[in-house]
């Protein structure tokens, strides 16, 4: 059956007519929204017709009904298909392939940069760690004192070297009683006068 062979304002008509007697119907079961897109569906046939675009659409039909015709009963096509599914399926595989490789080296360097930064920060921290406990370095040199001699119990501990300063002690040492015997004098004479003041002399 060809194009010519069909009455199209018929058949457009009738589609239209029937399109909107189900308009109504449904504008009044599922309110306005549904009725008006079921009739905006049923005027696309008369429009069609009308802008004289059904001849384009009768090719473009013709061209889907042959070409799954020859699809389903063509042992070739069905090849070509075959073929051209494998190569999606190859594009699909490599793509995969390619980003896990790429995730696997963005990994790999993100490790590598988290253990180099891990490695020098206990190198950084051992010397303040070192110098908070007090602790010398196995290659540092430490600075040692001599520890003071113990001496036994009972035994007086040894004299200290005497000072050039020395000499001078036995003259303090004899000036000290001087010092000491002028204020007792002293309160001898503060007596004296106390008791002349009592008798009223003086």
């Amino acid at each position: 059956m060809s194009y010519d062979q069909i009455a199209w304002l018929p058949l457009c008509a009738g589609i239209t007519g029937v399109g909107l007697v189900l308009s109504f119907l449904t504008m009044r079961r599922r309110g306005a929204a549904a009725g008006l897109r079921v009739m905006a569906w049923s005027l696309l046939p008369v429009a069609a017709y009308l802008t004289g675009a059904l001849p384009t659409l009768w090719q473009i039909g013709t061209a889907i009904a042959g070409f799954v015709a020859g699809v389903a009963f063509n042992p070739m096509v069905w090849a070509g298909v075959g073929v051209a599914g494998l190569s999606v399926l190859l594009f699909l595989i490599s793509g995969f392939l390619r980003g896990r490789r790429l995730r696997a080296a963005a990994g790999s360097a993100g490790s590598a940069g988290s253990a180099g930064s891990g490695a020098s920060s206990p190198a950084r921290s051992v010397p303040s760690a070192a110098s908070s406990s007090g602790t010398a370095l196995p290659g540092a040199t430490a600075v040692t004192q001599p520890l003071p001699k113990r001496t036994p119990k009972g035994q007086p501990s040894p004299a200290a070297p005497a000072s050039p300063a020395s000499p001078a002690a036995p003259a303090a040492r004899s000036g000290a009683p001087r010092h000491a015997a002028q204020p007792a004098a002293d309160d001898d004479f503060s007596d004296i006068e106390d008791i002349l003041k009592r008798r009223g002399i003086g």
